[in-house]
C-alpha cells in the first residue's frame, strides 16, 4: 500500500506530469514571468468554468479578501459579519483594515454560517457579510442574499474550500460558489481543490465597475501605468502558478468526482456508528469535499488522532480554537459559551485524509483503523 497523506500532491502531479512540465517550461522559455499571456489565459478559462464575467487573479486568498473589502470602500469602524468557525484569514483581513469583525455561530449540520445568527448580529454599522463555504459545500446563499438585500449589505463569498461547488436556489437557478454574492474570493494554496505549486488567489465578480476597481487595487492602484487613481497593493499571480492552474483546472471536474467517491466510501463505513457523525450533505449545494470531517461523540479525539498516527494515518483538527477565543481576537463582547455550536465543533471534529488519489486499499485501511479505535 502507498503511504497515506492528508493531501497527496506528489501522486496527483505524477498523473499529469507531462502537462505540468510542458506548461512550466513554456513560461520559462518565453520568460514572461509576471502578468504573462498564460495569466490572461487562465483568467479567461476560470471565467468560463465559473460562468462569471470577471476573474481578477492575485497573490493569495488572504489578499483576495482584503482587496475585496478595499474595493467596496469599507471604512474603519464598519462591521463585517463572519463565522467564528473558520480559518483565521477571514477575520484577519477585517481587523487589518480597521473594520470590526462581528463573529457569529454556525449551523450544527453543515458547519456553515447560520442565517438566523446573521440577522441577530446586524446593527446600523453592519456593511458586509462574509459567508465561508466551509469544507467544500455552500452556505445557505438563498437566505444570506435575502438578508443582504433587506439590509443593503455587501456579500463577499470566501470560497477557498469550495471552488466548483454548485448552489441551487429555490427558483431552480444554479450558480457556482463564489459567483453569487457581490464578490467571491478563493485561494490556490497547494492543498486546495484547485491548487498551484506556491501561493495564488483570485477574486470573482459580475459587476463591471467593481472589476475595474479590483484590477486597479491589485496593481498598485493603477488603471494606466504610472497613474495611480486608487490606494492599492502589489498582489499578482505569477505566470508559472497560472500555468499550473490552467492545467489543473481542466482536471477539476474529475477531481471533484474522485473526492466524492472517497467521501462515499467513508460514509458507507461510518454511517450509523453512534460515536461518529458523518458530514451532512446540504440539499441546496453540491459537495466537493475539500475536507472529510467527522464529528466525534463520546470518544477521546486526541487519543483517536494519536492512534491513527501510530498507524501512519494523518488526521487533522480543523479548527481547534474558534476565532472568538483566539488571543489576538479576544473581545469583551464575546465570552466562552456564546457560540455553542462552534465551540462544540472545535472540541469534536476530526478530518481524515481527503484528496484525488485515495485508492480503495488506503480507504479500507483508514476506515478499519478508525473503527478499531471507536468500537474498542
Amino acid at each position: 500500500m502507498r503511504s497515506i497523506a492528508m493531501v497527496d500532491l506528489k501522486a496527483q502531479y505524477e498523473k499529469i506530469k507531462p502537462e505540468i512540465d510542458e506548461a512550466i517550461h513554456h513560461v520559462i522559455d518565453t520568460t514572461a514571468f509576471i502578468n504573462g499571456p498564460v495569466v490572461k489565459e487562465f483568467q479567461a478559462s476560470l471565467e468560463k468554468y465559473l460562468d462569471v464575467r470577471h476573474v481578477i487573479p492575485c497573490a493569495n486568498g488572504t489578499d483576495a479578501l482584503q482587496i475585496s473589502m478595499m474595493a467596496l470602500g469599507l471604512k474603519p469602524g464598519d462591521e463585517v459579519i463572519a463565522p467564528s468557525f473558520t480559518f483565521i484569514a477571514t477575520a484577519e483581513v477585517i481587523a487589518l483594515l480597521g473594520l470590526t469583525p462581528v463573529l457569529v455561530d454556525v449551523d450544527p449540520d453543515t458547519f456553515n454560517i447560520e442565517p438566523a445568527a446573521i440577522r441577530r448580529a446586524i446593527t446600523p454599522k453592519t456593511k458586509a457579510i462574509v459567508p465561508v463555504h466551509i469544507f467544500g459545500q455552500c452556505a445557505d446563499m438563498d437566505a444570506v442574499m435575502q438578508i443582504a438585500r433587506e439590509h443593503g449589505l455587501f456579500v463577499i463569498e470566501d470560497t477557498a474550500q469550495a471552488i466548483g461547488a454548485e448552489f441551487r436556489f429555490a427558483d431552480g437557478t444554479v450558480k457556482k460558489a463564489g459567483t453569487i454574492g457581490h464578490i467571491g474570493c478563493t485561494s490556490f494554496f497547494p492543498s486546495k481543490n484547485l491548487g498551484c505549486y506556491g501561493d495564488g488567489g483570485a477574486i470573482f465578480t459580475n459587476d463591471d465597475n467593481l472589476a475595474g476597481k479590483l484590477r486597479s487595487i491589485v496593481n498598485h492602484g493603477m488603471k494606466t501605468r504610472y497613474y495611480h487613481d486608487d490606494i492599492g497593493v502589489n498582489s499578482r499571480l505569477d505566470s508559472i502558478q497560472a500555468a499550473v492552474l490552467n492545467v489543473k483546472l481542466r482536471h477539476l471536474p474529475e477531481y471533484a468526482i474522485a473526492r466524492r467517491k472517497a467521501a462515499d466510501a467513508y460514509d458507507a463505513a461510518f454511517k450509523g456508528n453512534p460515536g461518529l457523525k458523518i458530514p451532512t450533505r446540504f440539499a441546496k449545494s453540491s459537495h466537493v469535499f475539500h475536507q472529510y470531517t467527522l464529528v466525534t461523540h463520546g470518544i477521546d479525539r486526541k487519543k483517536l488522532q494519536e492512534y491513527l498516527a501510530s498507524k501512519n494515518i494523518p488526521a487533522m483538527i480543523y479548527y481547534p480554537v474558534p476565532i472568538h477565543l483566539q488571543k489576538a481576537y479576544l473581545n469583551p463582547r464575546y465570552k466562552p459559551g456564546d457560540f455553542p455550536v462552534t465551540e462544540a465543533l472545535c472540541n469534536a471534529v476530526i478530518s481524515l485524509p481527503m484528496h484525488t488519489e485515495l485508492d480503495e486499499e488506503q480507504i479500507n485501511y483508514i476506515t478499519s483503523s478508525v473503527l478499531e479505535f471507536v468500537n474498542a
